[in-house]
């Protein structure tokens, strides 16, 4: 499996299910964020709410099946389970839902929080369930600020966590960098420029954080 960072809430994962290459793309977003998405082809697009900062299927290639509402889903091999959640601390009377996004790709459990605003009750946790590789937003203003992304880490008990929508050299989001959240989670970031993971390469121990350096 293979993750690449396009900036802000948006990833690329990358794999190889029953000898077909899939790759999904996570909340691509448009020119409001000051960076650029990639004109990547994907097999799948999950868009965790409706901002266009987070749903700019466009700027992709292909014809990708969109995931955009809880419920379940089994694509080209892929189990995905939306959870809903809030873009608030006020049961979405502010910003509205958003949802979370499960994938289980060939034995590794990846969970994108999108732009969650709380933390997380009893009922999600239990849908979100035992999670490898955690992509969490860490900016505050419009999603968990750094101290509540680190006790949201702490329910969720993730192996990887992997921090996103934070202030960026290039980005023109009003939001934090990272190094409050680096601070707040206490531990050493390894620097990626992608990030090549296998089932038995996870880590069994210590939680690792994964920083990606391919974005100024």
């Amino acid at each position: 499996m293979i993750i690449s960072w396009f900036g802000h809430s948006s990833f690329r994962i990358e794999d190889k299910i029953d000898g077909n290459n899939i790759s999904i793309v996570t909340d691509p977003f448009d020119s409001s964020v000051g960076l650029k998405i990639p004109n990547v082809e994907a097999d799948v697009v999950s868009i965790s709410h409706g901002h266009s900062d987070h749903n700019n299927v466009s700027a992709l290639r292909g014809k990708p099946f969109i995931v955009d509402c809880a419920g379940e889903y089994d694509i080209k091999g892929i189990i995905i389970e939306g959870i809903k959640s809030f873009h608030d601390d006020k049961k979405g009377d502010d910003r509205g839902d958003n949802i979370i996004f499960r994938f289980d790709i060939e034995g590794v459990s990846l969970v994108h929080l999108g732009d969650l605003g709380d933390v997380l009750d009893n009922k999600q946790l239990e849908k979100i369930g035992g999670v490898d590789i955690l992509f969490v937003p860490v900016g505050g203003k419009y999603t968990l600020d750094s101290k509540k992304a680190v006790e949201v880490i702490s329910q969720i008990e993730p192996r990887i966590v992997i921090p996103m929508h934070y202030k960026t050299q290039d980005s023109k989001i009003d939001i934090e960098g990272l190094d409050k959240f680096i601070k707040e989670i206490g531990i050493e970031p390894n620097y990626e420029e992608k990030l090549k993971v296998n089932k038995k390469d996870l880590p069994s121990e210590d939680m690792r954080l994964i920083v990606f350096n391919n974005i100024k």
